[in-house]
């Protein structure tokens, strides 16, 4: 853990408590493990004796919390302990859609529109008694729809207004569609944390043949909007970049969006080289695939795709076929997201685990201490990449 010298001489905000709701239940649980074991290795003799620290160590940060429902599908919050002084922290899942509930005799699995209005019940069951409230929402709702074209919603900036005026001091979120959209709040804490350190390690961990030289790897974007993305991490790796432009057709809507015409590339000569396709959300897949296949039709040697959030909305037939084509090789999505069960047996499947990722910044964020270290990643994919290529010489 970064800063662990400063993190070991500070004082906590207030007692820690985390509120996992139903739909991060799974993740909330791991994060609290690692939290446990953390607080226990501390060398800081003021834990045991200080007052200011007591309930520091725990074996449990998980707060008593219930998001319940009425048959006419009303729901309510409801807190079983008290959490008054508390620095709160609510971590919820708005794409867990296998999370259902029963409405007039009908079993209706919940949308992101559900899962926002019970955080938002859970805040209220605090009735302004925890001391900070701090809301972990790995994928930002309504992130997609960030700004305005026409007579159009501007959902995300008010969702994080509202949000604010519920007495929210802290947002913190993963590879945000367009960070921009902090600028609703400009005086809140808005921290949005990218995941390139866990793909490269993942990948590192799963090929033993991988070299990370510009000669043999390439990271491309699949669109414009994920450059960024693919250029921060091909420079951290030393690599070659490249992206592609997704040419559509705006005189049409389907499914809400601009369907894509053609993929134009972008970029170096890929021929016999490994490429990573990085982006921020696979939705259907289509756009992520189709740029698979047109690497392959340029004789890329493999093709690794690396999504921080695999929402997988068609389904997984469609990778399944892609996969048999050989049109890529890996599919890394962390689980920051919730993942359809049957995509851990595939193959093709490689999940990098941000629990403890979550933990170390609940506990840096409990102490107000700096988070420079780990929004910088570059140090730590150097590392990893040396000690992989003493591994592999």
């Amino acid at each position: 853990m970064p800063n662990l010298r400063e993190l070991e001489n500070a004082m906590p905000v207030a007692p820690l408590k985390i509120a996992a709701l139903p739909s991060a239940r799974i993740m909330g649980q791991r994060i609290n493990d690692f939290l446990v074991e953390f607080r226990k290795t501390i060398h800081n003799d003021k834990v045991k004796t200080d007052p200011a620290f007591q309930g520091y160590s725990e074996q449990n940060y998980l707060a008593a919390a219930e998001t319940l429902r009425f048959g006419s599908g009303e729901g309510k919050a409801v807190f079983q302990e008290s959490v008054r002084g508390k620095d709160l922290f609510l971590l919820t899942d708005i794409c867990n859609h296998s999370i259902t509930y029963h409405m007039f005799g009908h079993e209706n699995h919940m949308s992101p529109d559900d899962h926002y209005q019970d955080l938002k019940r859970v805040i209220m069951a605090c009735n302004g008694k925890a001391h900070r409230i701090n809301v972990i929402m790995p994928f930002l709702y309504e992130g997609r729809q960030h700004k305005r074209n026409g007579r159009e919603s501007l959902d995300c900036a008010f969702a994080l207004r509202e949000l604010r005026d519920m007495g929210v001091s802290n947002f913190i979120t993963f590879d945000a569609h367009d960070p921009r959209v902090q600028n609703a709040i400009p005086l809140n804490g808005f921290d949005n944390f990218t995941t390139p350190y866990e793909f490269i390690k993942v990948l590192l961990h799963s090929e033993n043949d991988l070299i990370v030289d510009k000669d043999h790897l390439t990271v491309i974007s699949p669109d414009e909007g994920a450059l960024d993305r693919a250029i921060y991490f091909a420079t951290v790796l030393g690599v070659d970049t490249g992206m592609f432009y997704k040419r559509r057709d705006y005189s049409t809507i389907v499914g809400g969006k601009n369907p894509i015409v053609a993929h134009e590339f972008l970029g170096d000569n890929i021929d016999g080289k490994d490429v990573i396709i990085i982006d921020d959300i696979i939705s259907s897949g289509q756009s992520i695939l189709d740029t698979a296949k047109q690497l392959k039709k340029r004789n890329a040697r493999r093709v690794f795709l690396c999504c921080t959030f695999g929402l997988f909305t068609d389904g997984l037939a469609g990778f399944d076929k892609a996969y048999e084509k050989g049109c890529f090789d890996k599919v890394v999505t962390t689980n920051l997201a919730w993942l359809p069960p049957e995509l851990y047996h595939r193959p093709y499947f490689l999940e990098a685990d941000m629990s403890k990722f979550v933990a170390s910044l609940i506990d840096f964020m409990n102490h107000d201490v700096s988070l420079t270290n780990t929004l910088a990643t570059a140090d730590k994919i150097h590392n990893i990449l040396e000690a992989y290529d003493g591994r592999i010489h």
